[in-house]
């Protein structure tokens, strides 16, 4: 007679993944506010394909018919909501997605709860999504993503002091995320490719993909390119694309910083 010891249950595993999300604001009134919307999509094709976006409606405030509307408009701009901000409320309809609570915005000084995100995170026509990491500090974005890895002459490679250093050309669908500090780039960058940095980004050749600076709140932040090529740059979100930038630093080294509230994109000797 045998005996047979019993199967033990493997036991199931959580783990805790941190990411940039992006989050759209939508303001009243919503139909201009689309329009802004629709103008930025038209500029950048497929930006928001594949990206977790959240829906903050805590300026809007809208109830819970407007808001499946708002999802299904925006779904049908093929933006996905991933998650909906919403000050006083814990969930919503079953068919929307979840209510976050206790969201912190991700900034250069770290983690801050919504009461204490700094004053110069306004809301207006012409800043780009906002980003933030959801649940950690560490952004983990999508496929094709190049985080800090092996040092190596082709490997990204992070300094002592942050600046993530690449010495290879980016290709087209890659996207760099950088959430703690420069991104330095000794070669080109491709069409279609992205670059996301918390400090400033440097090029050293061509920059003809999006390149976003500043991303967690460094309105200090800079870019830099040999060759401005770029389908958009921006920097603590606000951007100028690349049909504004034609006859006037396209082709030609550049670097993009705030003044004020405006983003200048001016010529280097």
């Amino acid at each position: 007679m045998t005996f047979a010891a019993p199967l033990e249950a493997k036991s199931i595993r959580f783990r805790a993944r941190s990411f940039v999300a992006f989050t759209l604001t939508p303001e009243a009134p919503l139909d201009v506010w689309l329009e802004g919307l629709d103008h930025w999509i038209g500029n950048s094709p497929g930006y928001f394909a594949g990206r977790p976006v959240v829906l903050d409606l805590n300026t809007l405030k809208p109830d819970v018919a407007a808001i499946e509307s708002l999802v299904d408009v925006l779904g049908h701009r093929g933006i996905r909501i991933y998650a909906i901000e919403l000050d006083g409320h814990t969930a919503l309809a079953p068919n929307l997605p979840p209510v976050l609570v206790g969201a912190k915005e991700a900034t250069t000084d770290g983690l801050l709860p919504r009461e204490a995100r700094a004053e110069g995170f306004d809301k207006a026509e012409g800043k780009a999504p906002e980003q933030h990491a959801d649940a950690g500090s560490a952004a983990k974005a999508g496929g094709g993503k190049v985080d800090a890895s092996k040092a190596g002459d082709s490997e990204p490679q992070v300094e002592a002091s942050g600046t993530l250093m690449i010495k290879a050309p980016i290709r087209s669908g890659q996207a760099i995320v950088h959430p703690h500090g420069d991104v330095i780039v000794l070669g080109s960058v491709a069409s279609g490719s992205e670059i996301i940095a918390a400090g400033s980004i440097h090029v050293y050749g061509t920059l003809r993909g999006r390149a976003s600076a500043g991303a967690l709140g460094n309105r200090g932040a800079r870019i830099f390119c040999r060759k401005n090529e770029a389908e958009l740059l921006a920097v603590d979100g606000w951007y100028v694309t690349a049909e504004e930038m034609e006859g006037v630093s396209r082709g030609k080294p550049v670097q993009a910083f705030l003044d004020g509230d405006a983003l200048r994109v001016s010529t280097l000797s």
